[in-house]
C-alpha cells in the first residue's frame, strides 16, 4: 500500500481535485520520473489496491494518461510507453510558440497591472527560493507564465496551454527539484531572467523578450529567432487582413 511518504506529486498542489485528478498526477510523474518504467504493465485492481481507492477513479487516470500518449490502454488495464527526449523537446517547442505568440499580443495591450501581478508572483519565486522549497517555487513558476498567457484573452491558445499544462507540470517541478539539490546557484539566473520577462512586457521591447526567450528555452536557442520571426509574420498577416 502506498504512503503519503511516497508521493512524488506535492499533495498541497491538489487540495480540491478528485480521486481520480489525484492518481492521474501521482501516476504521470512516477512515469516521468522514470519511477514506473517504459514496458511496465498497469494492472487497474493492483493501482485500487495501492491508491486504496475504488477501480473508478483508476480507469479515469488511465484514461487521461492514454490521451496525453504516455501509457496504451489495454483490457483491464494498461502499458506505459513515458517520454522520449524528441516528444520533452516537442513540448518546450509549443510552449515556446505560445509565449512569443502571446507578446505580440502584448505589445498592442495595457500591460501596467500584468506587471505588477507578475512582480507578486515573482516575490513568492524569491522566498521559495529562500527557504529551498522546490515544489512552492514550481507552482509559482508555472503561474507566473500562466498568467502571462491568460492576460491575452485568447481561448484557443489557452485550451493548448491547459492541454500541455499537465505534462509540462510534471517536467518542471521534477527540473526544479533537481537544481535544488544539484545546482541551487542556478536560481539567481531563473530569478533575474522572469525580471527580465517583466521588463519586456513593461516596456513592451521585443529585444528585450528574445533575450529572455533564449535564458528561458537555453536548450532550444537556435530556435528561438525562427519561431519569434514566424509570430511576427502571422501578427503582420492578420493586421494586413483586417485592414
Amino acid at each position: 500500500m502506498m504512503v503519503e511518504s511516497e508521493f512524488l506529486y506535492p499533495s498541497k498542489w491538489l487540495l480540491k481535485a478528485s480521486a481520480g485528478d489525484r492518481v492521474t498526477s501521482e501516476l504521470r510523474m512516477r512515469i516521468i520520473s522514470g519511477g514506473i518504467e517504459s514496458g511496465t504493465i498497469l494492472s487497474e485492481n493492483k493501482l485500487a489496491a495501492d491508491f486504496t481507492v475504488s477501480r473508478s477513479p483508476i480507469r479515469e487516470a488511465l484514461k487521461i494518461l492514454a490521451s496525453e500518449n504516455i501509457i496504451r490502454l489495454e483490457r483491464m488495464g494498461a502499458v506505459v510507453i513515458g517520454l522520449s527526449e524528441k516528444e520533452i523537446e516537442e513540448i518546450y517547442d509549443v510552449r515556446l510558440l505560445i509565449e512569443s505568440f502571446v507578446f505580440e499580443r502584448l505589445v498592442k495591450m495595457d500591460t501596467n497591472d500584468l506587471a505588477k501581478e507578475l512582480s507578486k508572483i515573482l516575490e513568492m519565486m524569491k522566498v521559495a527560493v529562500k527557504y529551498s522549497d522546490a515544489d512552492e517555487f514550481s507552482y509559482q513558476d508555472v503561474l507566473f507564465h500562466e498568467t502571462i498567457i491568460r492576460a491575452v484573452n485568447h481561448s484557443h491558445i489557452l485550451m493548448i496551454w491547459n492541454n500541455l499544462k499537465p505534462v509540462m507540470e510534471s517536467l518542471i517541478l521534477l527540473s526544479m527539484r533537481m537544481r535544488f539539490k544539484e545546482k541551487y546557484e542556478d536560481f539567481t539566473r531563473i530569478i533575474n531572467n522572469h525580471e527580465l520577462y517583466i521588463e519586456a512586457i513593461k516596456a513592451k521591447d521585443r529585444d528585450l523578450m528574445i533575450k529572455s526567450l533564449h535564458e528561458n528555452f537555453d536548450d532550444v536557442q537556435g530556435k528561438v529567432e525562427d519561431l519569434w520571426m514566424s509570430q511576427q509574420m502571422l501578427s503582420k498577416g492578420v493586421v494586413q487582413q483586417n485592414d
